[in-house]
């Protein structure tokens, strides 16, 4: 017997954060999140995504216990303003018996047809900076902090009820070599001239916040005509500034502008924190701070975690600089490996790059799920 009930009391959210740890707790390859975190994720007055946003969380139980959870998501700015009749879900998980699947699902669709809306798409999050993508292939890599891990039978799961794929995404495994690939060195430098570009270089994280409110202009015009898409409110600038930037090594961002000192591109990479989360445990204290801390300074692999450029000079080589510059700092510290950011499919304009580096492969793909809510 499967019931499914929606998530009330503080308890039931508690343990709505915790299931994938049990679910997981084998699992080399999954990076808990924080745990502290998570909860805060759904609080309206800590998480600014939820004024444009409507949340539902779910569990499941199967013979007294839990078996899975799922979020329910309407994003008013999608749906109202860009037309998209669309229920999201996210935060999905669960063991592996598709009925479960199943009726999780059903309650997500149940909450879409309510509204009346047409289709349900996911996993994905309340925006474009939230997870999202189903792992389909790379079941044995290490997932990192910014993506979603899951088992085999997700997929099966939702190819048996009918969904067919919507977005996807592909990540490569990027090989840092001793030296800058000669093709990229002198391409960066012809970019460079050519549109009169140039490099901002950084001392302290205070001063990447200055030009916080560019960078977050800048990918609301690029990113705007990618699926899923949603742009970026002011309350979450102010948030991703005072939560996460300041706390960005200088070293692994890279900010270039045009000769009137207009931002065209920037990119943000961080050291590694996957394993340093697993010891975590989801929790920073009292051991799990200590161990971001030495990832920071010790870590050998890193992630490309943001890439913009601007319309106007995408497919133009801007992304050459990032790469070039980007490589002296992985070589500067030691690092042997870069993980790229989820890459939508179809942009092969980034993918091409990876072709001038001698180790590199496409190691992961993910997908979102989609369906009409008239057949579900």
């Amino acid at each position: 017997m499967i019931t499914v009930k929606e998530v009330k009391q503080p308890g039931e959210l508690k343990a709505f954060v915790k299931f994938p740890f049990k679910l997981y707790k084998d699992s080399p390859y999954w990076v808990p999140p924080l745990i502290k975190e998570e909860i805060a994720t759904f609080d309206k007055t800590k998480n600014p995504s939820l004024e444009n946003a409507d949340v539902w969380l779910f569990l499941a139980y199967k013979e007294g216990k839990i078996a899975g959870r799922i979020a329910a998501i309407i994003n008013h700015i999608e749906v109202e303003e860009q037309q998209k009749k669309k229920i999201r879900f996210g935060w999905f998980d669960v063991v592996d018996d598709i009925e479960v699947t199943k009726a999780l699902l059903a309650k997500v669709a149940e909450i879409g047809k309510e509204k009346e809306l047409k289709y349900l798409e996911g996993p994905v999050g309340f925006t474009h900076m939230d997870k999202a993508g189903m792992l389909v292939k790379g079941f044995d890599k290490l997932s990192n902090m910014s993506t979603i891990y899951n088992y085999t039978y997700y997929p099966e799961h939702f190819r048996k009820l009918g969904f067919s794929e919507g977005a996807a995404w592909v990540e490569f495994l990027i090989g840092i070599p001793d030296t800058v690939p000669e093709k990229i060195g002198k391409f960066s430098d012809i970019i460079l001239k050519r549109y009169n570009l140039r490099l901002l270089q950084f001392k302290s994280s205070a001063e990447l916040v200055e030009y916080a409110d560019d960078m977050f202009d800048l990918m609301n015009r690029s990113f705007k005509d990618l699926q899923s898409f949603i742009p970026i409110q002011k309350p979450q600038i102010e948030q991703y500034k005072k939560k996460y930037l300041k706390f960005i090594h200088p070293d692994f961002v890279k900010f270039i502008v045009d000769e009137n000192g207009k931002m065209v591109a920037f990119s943000i990479t961080m050291p590694s924190f996957s394993r340093a989360l697993q010891k975590a445990k989801g929790k920073l204290f009292p051991f799990g701070f200590f161990h971001i801390l030495q990832a920071q300074k010790k870590s050998t692999s890193a992630t490309l975690y943001l890439i913009g450029v601007d319309p106007k000079y995408q497919n133009k080589g801007v992304t050459a600089i990032i790469f070039n510059e980007t490589n002296k700092i992985f070589r500067k510290r030691g690092m042997r490996y870069v993980e790229s950011n989820p890459e939508l499919e179809e942009n092969m304009a980034v993918q091409l790059l990876w072709k001038h580096y001698e180790e590199h492969k496409k190691h992961k793909r993910r997908v979102t799920w989609v369906k009409p809510l008239d057949m579900i």
